[in-house]
C-alpha cells in the first residue's frame, strides 16, 4: 500500500474536500485515514493558502525587479553559528 498525505477540509455536510487533487490512478478504491488536531494541537502559526500566495507573489516581484542577494553572502557567518 502507498501512502500520500494531503491536507482538506470538512464541510458542514461531513464530506471531505482535498486542498489539491491526487495525482494517482483514477477510479479506484482507497482506504482513508482522517487526523483531525485537537484545540491545544492547532498551530496558529500556519500560515493559510491566501498568505502563502501573497508572500510567493512579493518574492517573484523582487526577484524580477533585481532585489535580491547573492547566494555566496546567504552563507557569509554561518560558519560562527
Amino acid at each position: 500500500m502507498k501512502a500520500i498525505k494531503v491536507m482538506a477540509i470538512i464541510n458542514e455536510q461531513g464530506q471531505i474536500t482535498l486542498d489539491r487533487p491526487l495525482m494517482t490512478e483514477k477510479n479506484s478504491r482507497v482506504e482513508l485515514i482522517v487526523l483531525i488536531p485537537e484545540a491545544g494541537e492547532i498551530n496558529e502559526d500556519d500560515k493559510t493558502k491566501e498568505e502563502i500566495i501573497a508572500d510567493f507573489r512579493q518574492a517573484w516581484h523582487e526577484a524580477m525587479t533585481g532585489q535580491t542577494i547573492p547566494v555566496a553572502q546567504l552563507w557569509e557567518g554561518l560558519e560562527d553559528v
